[in-house]
């Protein structure tokens, strides 16, 4: 009989997922799903063919010369991949996969909850019924932003972008977007492409970040960008959290040149910045977007499927 290929699983997935790593693999996992440290990581991939990773591992070079050499492909649980060093791994002779399209749907439901909750105060909502301050109706409480018939403009038109465009679209909002290369007709349904940044923060009443973090794209969204945009506009952020000066949008929330702001990530989570907590104006989430059942299954599923065509010796469904 075939030996089961000798699989290290970084944190705990979700329980079907499990089913089928203990199905098909001599897998180790971790019981407590606590983030291990390099030195821990090293240790526990000793012997092991394959590592199954999430975006809390951080893959290095240094990590990377580290790891025995038996360990020949690290899948991780995550569409973003800034947190491995595909170049470094590629030269160790490792294969690394990703899970793209999968969250696509899922990412775009939040990013919506989040231009929602942004639009109409719905932070400041929850905790007036939350802490009996909600006396009576008045015709002028809480007024929020109108979406329908606003322009939003999506930095970053891949697969959520495009997801986003299609939930916008229902609620009748013009939809806007800036890419480093302009899409194909078919693929822009109707979006309107501006060749800079700049020129889509000025036409953005809503603006969502979908692009990737890079080394372009971080601190991209800054107080020159942000000054570009109307008045009282609104970001929404579904992407990566360091893709935003959190210091520039933090002053131009307290300007009010920003109406509000609905973030789903944050730089150096979840040790966000403390005065986002504070902020009435932000509606926040803790990094939910990919969080339905049927998407993390899919996510460990294509994983998994990458991991089982390697050791098939076919190839990968979504390598890097």
């Amino acid at each position: 009989m075939q030996k089961k290929p000798r699989l290290l699983v970084t944190r705990h997935m979700p329980v079907n997922v499990t089913a089928r790593i203990r199905r098909d693999y001599d897998a180790t996992l971790n019981s407590t799903d606590r983030i291990m440290s390099p030195e821990e990581l090293v240790s526990a991939a000793e012997g092991m063919d394959a590592m199954m990773i999430c975006g809390s591992e951080k893959i290095t070079p240094a990590l990377l010369d580290a790891l025995p050499d038996s360990v020949r492909i690290i899948a991780t649980f995550s569409v973003g991949y800034e947190h491995i060093d595909v170049a470094a791994a590629k030269a160790h002779g490792v294969t690394v996969t990703n899970t793209p399209k999968v969250l696509d749907a899922a990412v775009a439901e939040v990013a919506m909850l989040c231009l929602l909750g942004a639009a109409r105060r719905g932070h400041e909502g929850q905790t007036l019924v939350r802490e009996g301050k909600w006396a009576s109706w008045t015709s002028t409480m809480l007024l929020g932003k109108q979406v329908s018939g606003a322009r939003l403009g999506i930095l970053g038109l891949g697969g959520i972008g495009q997801a986003v465009a299609a939930a916008a679209r229902g609620f009748g909002m013009q939809v806007h977007y800036h890419n480093r290369n302009r899409l194909p007709q078919d693929e822009e349904s109707g979006a309107r492409y501006h060749a800079t940044a700049a020129e889509l923060f000025a036409v953005s009443d809503f603006l969502s970040i979908s692009c990737p973090s890079t080394d372009e794209t971080r601190g991209m969204v800054n107080a020159d960008l942000i000054g570009q945009m109307p008045d009282g506009a609104v970001i929404v952020n579904t992407a990566r959290g360091d893709i935003i000066n959190d210091g520039d949008l933090i002053a131009a929330l307290e300007s009010g040149k920003l109406f509000a702001a609905g973030l789903d990530v944050f730089a150096n989570e979840p040790k966000l910045d403390p005065r986002y907590r504070t902020m009435e104006n932000v509606f926040v989430l803790p990094h939910l977007g990919s969080a339905s059942v049927e998407t993390r299954d899919a996510m460990g599923y294509c994983c998994l499927d990458n991991l089982d065509a390697f050791f098939q010796g076919k190839p990968c469904l979504t390598p890097l």
